[in-house]
């Protein structure tokens, strides 16, 4: 593939839903050398919500149209349902055109795999959005584990959780199994793939996957425990049920815990409407002093225990520039398949592991 060392890297985004338009739409055009080129979509509101939000951007009812095209994209993004995730992304290795999936690139981590050595044997990149890599408690964590501020860690308790008693419907909440919905796919991709960066493998796989809601039909509670190759013990909630939320973080060290409440502002940010490097003059990706979270040992932090550790600004716009970086040179992407296929194979044996009620040996 030849690119223009001075022409921004043209990009087709697949999807206009959430994913797409708050936040890969969003993100892209706030990359330097991206250039959102065109949206894919067949409803004609969200082809207008696409022409006010990014003026200039074409439009393509299908992604037919991309692989028909005499001028291909440089980039395609997939942020369309979970089931279309394989096909596409399929379609564009094949026509040797780098792609970034939305997580979870696949059903299955074999489909994964498979996704990784077609894009190996046409040498085309691919990498996979797991931008929670980039959140801000994410990355102060990260930080503290490198200065040895916990010690040997041994057990990381992580939580995403939500108070949405009512259902909002749509294919995240679907129960056929070909559409990939419920939280151990959806959250559940987030925080796996945290604790596999993190920690390491898992060996072994434990969870309890519910739906609680009236009339849902896929998980809304789901709990998944990881046993990693290096003895620590992560625990891992998702759900759309609690009632009262939980730190994101509670991790335990032989030295220290970090204890850390509250969810990263880069989301609620990108829903409201402002970007990356915006005109608004606020600094991207930073949090106030009182939800900075706390190190210590012996007490509670919530009656006063630990020291408060700055956050560090959370950096979605890192995972993009990273990839127009690696278009440019060649180099690794961000988030790999087999990285994704890893998580895919622990998402699969939680799956296993609440149908039969055992832990599954990885």
């Amino acid at each position: 593939m030849n690119l223009s060392p001075t022409s921004p890297l043209r990009v087709a985004l697949i999807g206009y839903g959430l994913a797409g338009s708050v936040f890969h739409a969003p993100l892209v055009s706030a990359t330097e050398g991206l250039l959102l080129d065109t949206v894919v979509t067949s409803d004609p509101t969200r082809q207008a919500q696409a022409r006010e939000a990014h003026p200039g951007v074409r439009i393509a009812a299908s992604a037919d149209e991309l692989w028909q095209r005499p001028d291909a994209p440089d980039l395609v993004v997939v942020a369309s349902p979970n089931k279309t995730h394989v096909p596409f992304a399929t379609a564009a290795l094949t026509a040797g055109i780098p792609v970034v999936v939305d997580k979870p690139l696949a059903a299955t981590a074999a489909e994964a795999y498979a996704l990784a050595a077609l894009a190996e044997r046409t040498g085309t990149f691919l990498s996979v959005f797991q931008n929670r890599r980039w959140d801000n408690d994410f990355l102060t964590l990260r930080r503290l584990l490198a200065d040895g501020e916990l010690g040997e860690v041994q057990r990381f308790e992580s939580r995403y959780e939500r108070w949405r008693p009512q259902l909002k419907g749509g294919w995240r909440e679907s129960g056929a199994p070909e559409e990939i919905g419920g939280l151990l796919y959806d959250l559940g991709s987030h925080v796996v793939d945290q604790a596999l960066v993190l920690f390491g493998p898992a060996v072994r796989v434990y969870a309890e996957t519910d739906v609680r809601r009236p009339a849902a039909e896929a998980d809304d509670d789901t709990f998944i425990a990881i046993t990693h190759a290096n003895g620590v013990r992560s625990h891992l909630y998702v759900s759309a049920t609690a009632a009262q939320l939980g730190p994101r973080f509670r991790v335990l060290g032989s030295r220290a815990g970090y204890v850390k409440y509250g969810l990263d502002p880069q989301e609620a940010a990108l829903r409201e409407g402002l970007r990356p490097g915006g005109a608004d003059g606020q600094p991207w990706g930073e949090e106030p002093e009182h939800l900075w979270g706390r190190l210590g040992s012996g007490e509670s932090p919530l009656t006063g225990g630990g020291v408060p550790v700055p956050t560090a600004p959370g950096d979605y716009p890192a995972y993009y520039a990273a990839v127009a970086s690696a278009l440019r040179t060649g180099g690794p992407a961000p988030v790999t398949a087999e990285e994704a296929a890893r998580c895919l194979a622990v998402l699969e044996a939680a799956r296993r592991s609440s149908r039969e009620g055992v832990a599954v040996e990885m």
